[in-house]
């Protein structure tokens, strides 16, 4: 029997959370993964033979970084990029009427445009040899939006969004999606990795304010397994026929499955008012 051959990773925002383990676990499964961060300092303590482990500098905000990572790792890597996974990102909190549009901004531009710009890059590549996978790192919130974590929730319904897109429009050239929906890991999300807007007090005693004030408990004690997450997000991209999204976790798989089920009883609860606005003749 053949063995299967070893893949390329290409893994932004490696120098921790999701993205270390992944890298880690990639190399582990005996792959090449080239580790991308902003501080490619940050990634000096990764360990790995000089042949199956390429360290660059990414800022994945940085349209020129982009495209010279792109090109080093496409030079470094014997048969190209396999799997793209887009993790650099951030959480921030605040209600709404916090949240400035600069905030926003900065949020959007790493969570969403860091992942757009990434996989515009990576993509003529795939193309041109007709197979690859992306994978997409969301999250519950990609799919429901929590008060008080609006510019996030914004972050990943985008993505979401373009990766549902993305899927149809690069499955002609064999290339693969995967959106991947965490809960809460163990990772540094809730801590280092959260920032926050200025809070206004009204919203103290609200579900936005109850969640600005609770997050920093939750750094450390979250169910989730980082390590099983990386192995599942290596067993998806060796799948022939994987999904194209994946909730991790319990707390993920309740919570979109309430979601999902409130959203078909709205749909039947308001149908007649929903068909009732199309031109009679169109109805059917």
């Amino acid at each position: 029997m053949t063995a299967a051959p070893h893949r390329t990773w290409f893994v932004t925002g490696a120098s921790a959370g999701f993205g270390r383990v992944i890298v880690t676990t990639a190399l582990a499964h005996g792959d090449r993964v080239v580790a991308t961060a902003r501080r490619p300092e940050d990634l000096d303590d990764l360990s790995g033979p000089d042949d199956r482990l390429l360290r660059l500098r990414l800022d994945v905000t940085d349209s020129e970084q982009v495209d010279a990572a792109v090109t080093d790792a496409e030079a470094w890597a014997p048969d190209g990029i396999d799997a793209l996974v887009n993790n650099a990102g951030h959480g921030y909190l605040g209600a709404v009427e916090e949240l400035s549009t600069d905030d926003v901004l900065a949020l959007l531009s790493v969570n969403l445009l860091g992942a757009h710009a990434v996989t515009r890059a990576v993509l003529p590549h795939m193309r041109a040899r007709q197979r690859g996978h992306v994978v997409q790192m969301s999250s519950v919130g990609g799919v429901v939006g929590n008060p008080g974590h609006a510019a996030y929730a914004m972050s990943k319904f985008g993505l979401e969004g373009m990766s549902n897109a993305l899927a149809g429009e690069v499955a002609p050239f064999g290339i693969r999606v995967t959106i991947i929906e965490p809960g809460p890991f163990r990772t540094e999300f809730a801590g280092r990795s959260m920032q926050a807007a200025p809070a206004i007090g009204a919203y103290r005693d609200t579900p936005a304010g109850r969640l600005r004030e609770s997050m920093p408990g939750q750094d450390g004690v979250q169910p989730g397994d980082p390590q099983r997450a990386a192995e599942a997000i290596v067993a998806v991209v060796e799948h022939p026929n994987p999904p194209l999204r994946l909730p991790m976790g319990a707390a993920a798989v309740r919570r979109i499955r309430e979601a999902l089920e409130g959203r078909l009883a709205e749909l039947a609860e308001w149908e007649k008012v929903a068909l009732d606005t199309d031109f009679p003749a169109s109805r059917s």
